[in-house]
């Protein structure tokens, strides 16, 4: 009798324990990701609503890019005081590479400012002409950045994009004061897809 009632507590022991693990590894099945789903992770934001409402209340002209590609999907999107930073626009983007592009601009003090939005880039001795704007041109060990300080505002691009995104970035933004479209350029280029000789390759200047 000892032999046989040791035999069925393991075996009622084996049978709880398969109850405890199966529903764990079946919750594990639906929460951990899984190749072969085709799902995309990228969650999109719309932003127009904000990009009107940030330019009504912001001191300065509020930028948002016009004419860029489907490929380039908006994820995150705001304009708050922040402490010690002033007034401050954010938009961001995952490019068509898969990499990301941020735009944020602030009328606070621009050094500060530049440091977190770079994520600590240092600025190099080089610019970057897009179209009649000229950018500073800042490296680093987490982001590249164009930046830009002018009529009390500083503007940064910076992300993970690669150069060419980021100039494809500067060349399609818009203030909202300008009639003008992206696409509206003399020379008949897309300014979304700004033209390799004139926009993409940095003009050698000394930092001022």
């Amino acid at each position: 009798m000892a032999a046989r009632n040791g035999k069925n507590k393991t075996v009622r022991n084996m049978l709880l324990s398969l109850a405890v693990v199966v529903p764990v590894a079946g919750t594990g099945y639906f929460v951990l990701p899984h190749e072969g789903t085709g799902r995309d992770p990228v969650k999109t934001v719309g932003y127009q609503v904000e990009v009107a409402s940030a330019r009504r209340a912001a001191p300065y002209p509020v930028v948002a890019p016009e004419g860029l590609g489907a490929d380039w999907r908006a994820t995150s999107v705001w304009y708050r005081q922040e402490r010690g930073e002033g007034k401050v626009w954010h938009l961001g983007f995952i490019d068509p590479d898969t990499e990301y592009v941020q735009i944020e601009q602030s009328d606070g003090p621009a050094g500060d400012f530049i440091e977190d939005s770079t994520q600590h880039a240092e600025a190099t001795k080089r610019t970057q002409r897009v179209g009649d704007t000229v950018w500073q041109r800042y490296e680093g060990e987490k982001y590249n950045a164009l930046v830009r300080t002018e009529r009390g505002v500083t503007t940064v691009l910076a992300g993970t994009a690669s150069d060419r995104r980021l100039v494809e970035m500067a060349a399609a933004l818009r203030d909202g004061k300008s009639d003008a479209k992206p696409d509206a350029k003399p020379d008949g280029k897309t300014a979304g897809k700004p033209d390799a000789k004139a926009s993409s390759e940095p003009d050698e200047k000394p930092e001022s």
